[in-house]
């Protein structure tokens, strides 16, 4: 037994209970099946069930009455939903504007800037796959050079990390493309220290926030970075298919609409050029944004800064068993400025697709294994429907298989 802090009272408590105490009444919330150990959060996010029933209210209003909907309240809806998630990720309604996720986002960056052959947009080798191919696809096309620099592992400081990425920058860096929270390694970069230097240099920074939302906490204005693509059906546990793209005013002007639509030259009185593109782009579904606000009402409800520590308690311990069963190190300090609620640990040398496959198929585990830089990997998601009964069934079958 051993006595844990809660709030401003000392309970004592069991290890187990005191990794689970903020969470236990919330996996019911939650509309995953209860058989199975959902330790991946991180790919496609869980949106708890009185958010989704917000989202069905709203398509059943659509429904109801789809002109007056789209044609008379959208409008107001929609500005009404991006205050609430400017306010929550520290911007005001103008700099941001609702897009289907985070890759939709940065997509609509790359294919706006003016590069020229020649130029060289500067990334790590730890960005998101779909990602990467966005900016390749569009410096292929203008003869630019996209350069991934690599970012070695295990991670020690923040100036290491800052350094390592600098390494790449040359006289032809017009652009820095870097994750705030990484894909394939869950590692929170220091985007603030990189977005400060690159601003003195006179160098572009898109930042690719796909997991930062309601994971960590966020202030756009204040991070310095010029375009930021984040989702909120991640770890916001918005619906599916609700994301943003931030943008700097004095940045706006180099967006350009990926779908040409009603907001191209013509212009909404006190707008700007960058909300009207994005203002209507044809017929489409809006609930999973006019559903964002539910999300963050029900993440304030709950005390989510208290439940993100206890995700981050129940990570850590099984970010320590992964370590003690494989003898292998880990890949950056045990630090929540390094990590939250999602971390990757190595693993001895397998076949990743299958281990994937076998711990899904035979421990009804729902955990990525994937190879990255030459090794394999485990990614663990712990969100607030997990036990730590999730964690020994992922121990379990890892000593099992491996």
């Amino acid at each position: 037994m051993n006595a844990y802090r809660f709030g401003n009272a000392v309970e004592t408590v069991t290890k187990e209970k005191a990794l689970s105490l903020p969470l236990r009444e919330l996996a019911d919330h939650f509309l995953l099946r209860p058989d199975i150990s959902f330790l991946n959060h991180g790919s496609f996010g869980a949106c708890p069930r009185p958010v989704f029933e917000t989202y069905q209210a709203w398509q059943r209003e659509l429904e109801a009455n789809p002109v007056a909907f789209l044609g008379r309240r959208l409008s107001d809806l929609r500005a009404n939903a991006r205050a609430r998630l400017a306010q929550y990720v520290g911007t005001t309604t103008d700099n941001l504007v609702f897009v289907p996720n985070a890759t939709h986002g940065v997509n609509v960056v790359a294919r706006s800037l003016d590069l020229q052959p020649g130029d060289e947009v500067l990334s790590t080798n730890h960005e998101y796959g779909a990602a990467d191919r966005a900016w390749r696809f569009v410096c292929q096309k203008r003869g630019a050079r996209y350069v991934s620099q690599p970012i070695p592992l295990p991670i020690h400081s923040t100036e290491e990390v800052v350094e390592h990425l600098w390494a790449g920058v040359t006289e032809h860096t017009r652009v820095i493309f870097i994750s705030h929270i990484t894909s394939p390694t869950a590692l929170i970069l220091p985007v603030e220290r990189i977005c400060q230097r690159a601003r003195a240099a006179g160098i572009l920074t898109v930042v690719d926030g796909a997991h930062a939302p309601g994971q960590i906490d966020l202030a756009l204005d204040a991070l310095g970075v010029d375009f930021y693509a984040g989702n909120c059906h991640k770890w916001l546990c918005a619906p599916k298919g609700s994301g943003f793209l931030y943008a700097r005013p004095e940045r706006q002007t180099l967006v350009e609409p990926l779908v040409v639509g009603w907001g191209w030259q013509s212009p909404t009185p006190g707008s700007s050029s960058f909300v009207d593109y994005f203002r209507w782009l044809g017929t489409d579904d809006p609930a999973a944004y006019l559903s964002v606000p539910a999300a963050i009402d029900y993440q304030a409800r709950h005390d989510w800064p208290q439940v993100r520590s206890a995700c981050h308690r129940l990570a850590r311990e099984a970010r320590t068993r992964i370590g003690e069963l494989t003898g292998l190190p880990h890949i950056c300090p045990d630090a929540e400025k390094w990590w939250g609620q999602m971390f990757t640990a190595l693993l001895p040398a397998c076949d990743a697709q299958e281990m994937r496959r076998r711990l899904w198929g035979e421990f009804q585990v729902e955990a990525p294994v994937s190879e990255w830089q030459g090794g394999p990997f485990v990614r663990v998601s712990i969100q607030a429907y997990n036990h730590p009964r999730d964690i020994d069934r992922l121990v379990e079958a890892l000593t099992q298989l491996l």
